[in-house]
């Protein structure tokens, strides 16, 4: 299963205890609906995937998975989710780039860039499914953070926890992870850098992920 460090950090970052029922939007090979599984052995999450190889891969992740009964992948896109229910957590790794070079292969467009889902789309719909005391977490470039959160705040979703990360000791922070509520409160930051100079997981991120990997 092909596993993706920003799906890793959502995964682990986002915190799926309590939750009863989640939705994981854009949900690729299943990495992250996995991970709130192995949380929350309790709640019903659905995954959903508008990428038909992608929903196969996730669908045949779950079936193998040990918390199988609570997973159920759908073959669909956002605007095209059909549900009555409200979810207390939803989650998604949305596309990176809004105005980028796309390249010839329409997978990894749909995949990367928001040709099939903007981050108005996102939010909107975010907005109509999430419950009046649910949680959205999101990990986005940190150069989209600006636009993401005016449309939030449009909407009445307000940041409420917010974590830069850095990739490489001495760069510049690349994404940021954003946990989004109803209610407005101050926000409380704080910073991740995954790797050392030396190519060493700081220990920070071991924590973070120690769940989830076999072994570092």
């Amino acid at each position: 299963m092909k596993v993706n460090t920003d799906g890793v950090l959502l995964g682990a970052w986002a915190n799926g205890r309590g939750a009863s029922r989640i939705l994981d939007i854009g949900t690729g090979t299943g990495v992250i609906a996995l991970m709130l599984a192995q949380q929350n052995h309790e709640a019903k999450i659905i995954a959903i995937d508008i990428d038909e190889n992608a929903y196969q891969q996730a669908r045949e992740n779950f079936a193998a998975s040990l918390w199988n009964k609570n997973l159920e992948a759908q073959h669909c896109g956002l605007q095209n989710f059909s549900t009555e229910t409200k979810f207390d957590l939803i989650i998604s790794n949305p596309p990176y780039f809004i105005q980028d070079y796309k390249t010839e292969d329409e997978a990894k467009n749909i995949a990367k860039h928001s040709t099939a889902l903007t981050y108005d789309e996102l939010l909107e719909e975010i907005n109509v499914l999430l419950s009046s005391d649910g949680k959205a977490f999101l990990i986005v470039p940190i150069f989209n953070l600006p636009l993401l959160q005016t449309k939030a705040e449009s909407l009445e979703l307000y940041t409420t926890q917010l974590t830069e990360v850095t990739a490489i000791e001495g760069k510049l922070p690349y994404v940021v992870l954003i946990k989004l509520e109803r209610e407005r409160r101050e926000v409380v930051k704080s910073q991740l850098l995954i790797q050392k100079l030396n190519a060493e997981f700081t220990q920070e991120y071991k924590e973070l992920t120690k769940k989830y990997y076999l072994k570092f």
